[in-house]
C-alpha cells in the first residue's frame, strides 16, 4: 500500500506540474550536453597534447639509421643519448623531460594512421624506422631559446621541433570552446536548481492538505518527500538521456564523419572519452536536481 501511494503520487506531481518538468528536463538536458562537451573538449585537448606536445613542450629528434640530416651518420648511440639528456637536465628553462622509444613513437604513428597501414608483407614503416625522441617540459613557453640552441649542435641530434606555434591556434580554439561550453553550462545549472526550486514548491502547495492529513498521521518526513524525490530523478533521468544522445549524436557526426575523416594529422577522441562524458553527466544530473529537493522539502512540507 505504502508503494502504490508513493508511485501514485509520483504520477500525479507529474502530470499537475507537467510545464515545468519539462522546462526542468530542457534546462538539464541544455546544461548537461553544455557540460558534456567542455569534458570531451578538455580530453581531446590533452589527447593532441600527448601526441604532438603541449604549448610548454618541445621535441628533439634523435639520429636514425640512414637519417636525412647529412650530419647523422647513424644510429645514435648510448652515449651521446646520455650526453643530450645530461645537458637538458641542467638546462634551467627545463620544468621535466622524457625520453621516447622506436616503439612507443611507432604505436603513436599507428594509432593516428589506423595499424591497417602497417601489418601485412609490405608496411608503410616498422618500428626501425622511427627516430627516437627527447620530449621537454619548458618552465615558461617564452623561454626556449636557451635550450634550443644548447641541444641543437649535440651529436646525435637530428632537429628540433617546435610546435608552439602551430598549435598554439588549436589550442585556443579548443580552450575557447571548452570555457564558453562549461561557463553557458553553468548558468543554465543555476537556471535549473531555480526551475527545481519553483517545481517543488508549486507541488508541495498543491498537495498542502494531504501533507496535512499525513503529518497529523504520523507520516515521517522522508515518507512525504519520497514522491518528490522521485519525480526530481525521472526528470534527471530524462535529461541526462536527452543530453547522452545529443553528445553521442555530436561524437558521430561531427567528430567520426567529418574531424577525424578530413583532419588526421591529429588523434581524436572516440568511445572511452565518450564514455566519460556520459559518467559525469549521469552523476551531475541527478545532483542538481536531489539535492535541491532534499534541501527544500525540509522547508516546504512543514505544516
Amino acid at each position: 500500500m505504502q508503494l502504490r501511494y508513493v508511485f501514485s503520487e509520483l504520477g500525479q506531481g507529474l502530470r499537475r506540474n507537467l510545464s515545468m518538468h519539462i522546462a526542468v528536463i530542457l534546462t538539464l538536458f541544455v546544461s548537461l550536453t553544455l557540460v558534456g562537451l567542455g569534458v570531451l573538449l578538455n580530453q581531446q585537448a590533452d589527447k593532441a597534447a600527448q601526441h604532438w606536445g603541449s604549448q610548454l613542450q618541445i621535441t628533439v629528434w634523435l639520429c636514425k639509421d640512414k637519417d636525412d640530416n647529412p650530419a647523422c651518420t647513424g644510429e645514435v648511440t648510448d652515449t651521446q643519448k646520455q650526453a643530450i639528456e645530461k645537458v637538458v637536465s641542467s638546462s634551467p628553462e627545463v620544468a621535466d623531460y622524457h625520453t621516447e622509444s622506436k616503439e612507443q613513437a611507432f604505436e603513436k604513428v599507428k594509432e593516428l594512421l589506423g595499424p591497417d597501414k602497417f601489418e601485412g608483407p609490405n608496411p608503410a614503416a616498422t618500428a626501425a624506422d622511427m627516430p627516437q625522441s627527447v620530449w621537454i617540459e619548458l618552465k615558461d613557453p617564452d623561454q626556449y631559446k636557451g635550450i634550443e640552441s644548447a641541444v641543437v649542435g649535440l651529436d646525435g641530434v637530428s632537429g628540433i621541433r617546435d610546435m608552439r606555434e602551430v598549435l598554439k591556434p588549436i589550442y585556443g580554439s579548443i580552450n575557447a570552446l571548452q570555457w564558453g561550453a562549461l561557463g553557458t553550462a553553468g548558468f543554465l545549472v543555476f537556471a535549473a536548481l531555480l526551475l527545481v526550486g519553483n517545481t517543488i514548491r508549486l507541488a508541495a502547495f498543491a498537495r498542502r492538505k494531504e501533507i496535512g492529513i499525513m503529518r497529523l498521521v504520523g507520516a515521517s518526513t522522508m515518507y512525504i518527500a519520497l514522491p518528490f524525490l522521485l519525480e526530481a530523478l525521472v526528470t534527471a533521468l530524462l535529461g541526462v538521456a536527452l543530453a547522452s544522445g545529443a553528445l553521442g549524436a555530436f561524437m558521430y557526426f561531427g567528430i567520426d564523419q567529418r574531424a577525424a575523416t578530413g583532419l588526421k594529422f591529429m588523434p581524436w577522441i572516440g568511445m572511452p572519452e565518450y564514455v566519460v562524458a556520459v559518467i559525469c553527466m549521469a552523476i551531475l544530473g541527478p545532483v542538481l536536481t536531489l539535492i535541491p529537493t532534499l534541501v527544500l522539502t525540509r522547508k516546504y512540507l512543514k505544516v
